[in-house]
């Protein structure tokens, strides 16, 4: 595959659509140097973005966490991504939008003086787990842990939170595993590196409560769609030992959608009929 920055195409940013190999920031970027920076993952199908004004909401809501000064609004934000996607001449395809402290008078942690960027880049972009989206993943369980709420803004979606997933899912990966699967600091299970889980249980629903990690704008569509359905959901604390027993497992989040598990550590799942049912009906849902 090309590389990311050696493609055709155009990247927006601070309020241009310039040539994407021109899309480049200095090596004193505080944001390469603090992880002060933070996105969103999007996705646009039949030429329009789902949930797209979801996710200019949340990219200002982590800035404010990171005391990082955005100066556009949700609908400047809306008009740039539209703007990129027009120029992309995609329908199907992949939308990240980034902010991040630049190069300036700061090069300490404090990083006050230095200005604040926005991009949008648009790319296309298939199945995040490639043929497990239908057979059924393989997690690995991750040795670290999802951070308490009193060490780290966890409900941003912002850069330095992805260190640990990095990590995590190239562990996975080295033993054959598509993921990786995180527990929080108290020992429940949290998400994978890039997704909220569920399980299944007697035609029930469980899912982890997301007290200490983002609560993904495709986890609470398939939660919506699930109560419209009339099945039950329960949002709790699920200790990892609760795996044994449950029957199905399915993934959620942007890039990977709903993706059935088949396996986590020693423990198996069936991709069953409400995982089908519920990838079926995003898949529609999304397309509408």
């Amino acid at each position: 595959m090309t590389a990311y920055d050696d493609r055709d195409g155009l990247i927006w940013m601070d309020g241009d659509l310039i040539d994407w190999r021109d899309a480049k920031v200095h090596l004193l970027t505080h944001a390469m140097h603090y992880a002060s920076s933070v996105f969103e993952g999007e996705r646009a199908y039949n030429g329009k973005i789902f949930k797209s004004r979801a996710h200019s909401e949340r990219l200002i809501a982590s800035a404010e966490a990171l005391d990082i000064p955005l100066q556009y609004s949700v609908d400047e934000i809306e008009k740039a991504k539209e703007e990129t996607l027009k120029a992309s001449g995609l329908k199907d395809a992949y939308v990240r939008a980034l902010v991040w402290r630049g190069s300036g008078e700061d090069m300490g942690v404090a990083s006050a003086k230095n200005p604040v960027h926005l991009a949008v880049a648009i790319w296309g972009w298939g199945a995040y787990y490639g043929d497990a989206k239908m057979q059924g993943a393989k997690l690995d369980i991750a040795e670290y842990k999802r951070p308490s709420p009193d060490t780290i803004p966890v409900h941003a979606k912002a850069a330095g939170l992805y260190m640990i997933c990095t990590i995590s899912k190239h562990k996975a990966e080295a033993k054959g595993c598509s993921d990786a699967l995180f527990m929080d600091y108290r020992g429940y299970v949290a998400e994978a590196t890039g997704a909220n889980i569920f399980f299944v249980k007697d035609g029930e629903v469980h899912t982890p409560l997301a007290d200490c990690f983002l609560n993904g704008i495709t986890r609470q569509t398939v939660i919506q769609m699930l109560k419209d359905k009339r099945i039950t959901v329960h949002e709790r604390h699920i200790m990892p030992e609760e795996m044994e027993s449950f029957e199905q497992c399915w993934l959620t989040g942007t890039a990977a959608e709903v993706t059935p598990v088949g396996e986590i550590g020693p423990y198996t799942f069936e991709v069953g009929a409400l995982t089908r049912d519920i990838a079926e009906s995003y898949e529609a849902l999304v397309r509408a």
